[in-house]
């Protein structure tokens, strides 16, 4: 059993550092993108800057889903009740 919840734990660190991980790389690689658009075409700023932000809170959600599936492991573990049946 402590087996089994231990290695939960790890699995949920690994899970949210990820996703955290991957949030950044996709947030440097979008800021990035539209430093490039708006240096090549300035008059397409704005929106492109609409459009960045749309993406900026899609890409948020990412770590937020790992959260979630995070504390359902923490909190309501399936693996726990496999094993005493």
């Amino acid at each position: 059993m402590e087996t089994v919840i231990s290695f939960t734990a790890i699995a949920v660190a690994i899970l949210i550092g990820m996703a955290a991980l991957g949030t950044a790389i996709g947030f440097a690689i979008l800021g990035g993108k539209f430093l490039e658009g708006s240096a090549r075409q300035p008059e397409m700023a704005p929106m492109l800057q609409v459009k960045m932000f749309i993406v900026a809170g899609l890409l948020d959600a990412v770590p937020m889903i790992g959260v979630g599936i995070a504390l359902f492991f923490v909190f309501a573990n399936p693996f726990v009740g496999q094993l005493a049946g």
